[in-house]
Parts: structure tokens; sequence; C-alpha cells
């Protein structure tokens, strides 16, 4: 589907991102491509305002500024592609990495983990693997008559 048609970027069954927050800026990219190089602007930079985005609850919003805040600057989420050669290419790589980080990002935290009691027999075991160390190291030593 060419990027003009489509409704927004999908991340999750409650997240679509509206095409009107996305913006766009395109460059030159280095590495391989030829002459190519020197006249396509291939590379492509997919800028997202987190902070100011209407997609989004106040806790998701809150969740996402708290989980990327080394990767935003001033709220906003920049998105850099330049692995492929053809400006449509980058343009789909730099949608899939903007959706997989936010979505990454929106995952609610993993449950805190329940502390447990060592049980008996795992006690026992370990106290007993020390005894055995113990007289391994002492039959090791010089006698002492």
């Amino acid at each position: 589907m060419p990027a003009a048609h489509r409704p927004g970027l999908r991340v999750d069954a409650g997240l679509t991102i509206p095409e009107s927050e996305l913006s766009w800026r395109f460059s030159r990219s280095s590495g391989p491509g030829g002459q190519g190089v020197n006249t396509a602007d291939s590379r492509v930079e997919l800028v997202w305002d987190v902070a100011g985005s209407a997609a989004l609850t106040p806790i998701r919003r809150e969740r996402i500024l708290e989980r990327l805040s080394s990767r935003l600057v001033d709220g906003v989420l920049t998105i850099a592609a330049s692995e492929h050669r053809a400006q449509l290419r980058n343009r789909d790589a730099a949608r899939a990495r903007l959706a997989e980080i936010v979505a990454e990002a929106m995952r609610p935290p993993s449950p805190t983990r329940r502390p447990t009691r060592a049980t008996r027999g795992s006690k026992e075991r370990r106290l007993s693997a020390k005894r055995r160390r113990t007289d391994v190291k002492r039959l090791r030593r010089p006698p002492t008559d």
C-alpha cells in the first residue's frame, strides 16, 4: 500500500499513530550505491512527537516518555534508516522500527518476583556438598604429626 494512502502506523491492537503526526526528513545516505549516492536522498528520518501525540492515553504517554527517555529530544522520537539503497525501503524500515520501539515501550512491566524460601532438602544438599568439599581439602593438607 503506498505511504500516501495509509490511515496511520499500526503499533498494536489499541494504538495506531495517525499519519498526520509523523513527519519525514530525507538526506543523502552514506554507504553503497555508486554514483547514485551522490544524487539520491535515500536516507530517511521518521519523526514523531510523543509528548504532543493525540493518539496516546496519558498512561501510555507517560510510560513511553519514561522508557524512551534516553532516545527522546524534547519529547520527540527520531528514527533514522539508511540500510537500503531505495528510499521507499528505508521508509518502510523506519516505520517498522518505530512500531517495534513504541510497542516495546508500551508493554506493561513484568510482575515483581515474590521471594521464596529455600526448601529443607536444598539446604541439606548444599551443606552436605560443603562438608564433602571440606573433607577433600582436608585430605590435601600435609599431615600434622
